[in-house]
């Protein structure tokens, strides 16, 4: 047994250190920045981002400036932030940060809430921009008030039906602590108690530290650069200006012979606004008629005209603007000046400038048409396709037959869209010399 004593006494000494060596040595925390209205894709992140946190025991500052939530669950998520199992320090800031609907109930759902002086702050309702109907007032206010009582916090005495200022916030215990920056929220924070869903935590978050103290780490997180693209997409505002564009651009090809730069970047347009309509909900009445409108005032071009067609496309697209997006909040619907100056744009695209483009396309192939039965001279290698001089002009020719070295007599045998097909030409004695040569 004397023996076996150092041993033991040597195991009970080892038991005691390992659990003090799994628990972290250094205090961390994660800033999450959440920014515009909160869709599908920040909803997302943010969730991530949260389950994040947990697993590093890092605590949680929401970096805030939005108007609510677009056709999320709005409790659903600030329940979330509200069972969180560390510390959620909802801040709205810099100013002029705001915090609307859902994004306020988050600040109520926290382990603390703070404002930056000249943020603003509500109205509480509609919690969604999607304009559904929600919970009654009541019952948002109640489970509020619950989640505040839960976690040990000032019972709040307004709930805004308006937008107030940072600070009638702070009096009505929206918030209670006022800060202008995160490393100023990090420091006025430190050493308090505030609770969480497993229990009270004691804060650890000042970053200049005093002499003795253990370092505190500090993390940013935002949205990687596809969720920045999706999010932008996701707008109402976004989604018009990419339909409106992505079409014209697709509508520009109509008046030209191939499909080039204009109508990939056109189909990636489409493409992004086919996303955000499926994001963002929209009246399909609203959509057709803008999409018709656009339609017949591609039709006048096609024929050549400005006319009845033009007229009422114009007419449609302004009504379907307004109606595409008629039922969401006004904080982010489409801009009445944003479908003036876009209808008069259109006019003047699909009126005239689409024309002009086609008949210009059609002189340009009647010219080129002109040329067939002509001999030329190659002033480049063609392989397939090179530089070829007839009747006095540079054009772009192609060979059906291999390649045609530079300098070689050639014969245009035909016209694909604005290039020349061309052959080699015998040479004959005594013939003369390919027209416009010195």
């Amino acid at each position: 047994m004397r023996r076996a004593a150092p041993f033991l006494l040597l195991a009970l000494l080892l038991a005691l250190a390992l659990p003090a060596a799994g628990q972290p040595t250094e205090a961390s925390v994660v800033v999450i920045e959440v920014a515009g209205s909160i869709d599908r894709t920040v909803a997302g992140y943010l969730r991530d981002a949260l389950a994040d946190a947990e697993a590093r025991g890092s605590t949680v500052v929401l970096q805030l400036d939005s108007p609510g939530t677009l056709d999320q669950d709005a409790v659903g998520l600030a329940r979330r932030v509200h069972e969180a199992s560390v510390p959620v320090i909802v801040w709205v800031g810099p100013a002029p940060a705001e915090a609307q609907g859902a994004a306020l109930l988050l600040m109520y759902a926290a382990s603390l809430s703070a404002v930056a002086p000249g943020a603003g702050i509500g109205p509480l309702l509609p919690l969604d921009l999607a304009g559904a109907p929600g919970s009654p007032r009541a019952e948002v206010e109640a489970l509020a008030r619950s989640w505040v009582r839960e976690r040990g916090r000032p019972t709040p005495v307004i709930f805004p039906a308006e937008p107030v200022p940072a600070a009638v916030a702070l009096e009505g215990n929206v918030a209670q602590v006022p800060a202008v920056s995160v490393t100023d929220l990090l420091a006025e924070v430190d050493g308090r108690p505030v609770g969480t869903a497993t229990g009270e935590v004691t804060l650890r978050t000042r970053i200049a530290l005093a002499e003795g103290e253990e370092p505190v780490s500090v993390r940013f997180v935002d949205l990687g650069p596809v969720d920045r693209v999706l999010h932008a997409a996701a707008s109402p505002t976004w989604i018009f200006v990419l339909v409106v564009l992505g079409l014209a651009a697709l509508a520009f090809e109509l008046t030209q012979p191939g499909f080039g730069f204009a109508g990939f970047s056109g189909a990636g347009m489409v493409a992004l606004a086919i996303y955000g309509l499926a994001v963002v909900p929209f009246s399909w009445p609203g959509l057709l008629l803008l999409l018709g409108g656009l339609g017949l005032m591609t039709l006048d071009v096609l024929i050549r005209r400005l006319g009845v067609s033009t007229w009422l496309g114009l007419a449609a697209f302004v009504g379907g603007s307004f109606l595409v997006f008629g039922g969401l909040s006004d904080r982010i619907d489409v801009s009445p000046w944003l479908i003036g100056g876009a209808a008069v744009a259109s006019l003047l695209y699909w009126g005239f400038g689409l024309t002009v483009a086609l008949q210009a396309r059609e002189r340009l192939t009647s010219r080129q048409r002109g040329l067939v039965g002509l001999v030329g001279e190659t002033r480049g290698e063609l392989k397939p396709e090179g530089p070829v001089y007839v009747k006095g002009t540079m054009w772009r020719g192609r060979s059906a037959d291999g390649p045609i070295p530079a300098g070689t007599r050639v014969r245009v045998r035909g016209v694909d869209g604005l290039i020349l097909r061309v052959e080699p030409e015998p040479e004959t004695p005594g013939e003369a010399p390919v027209d416009g040569e010195d």
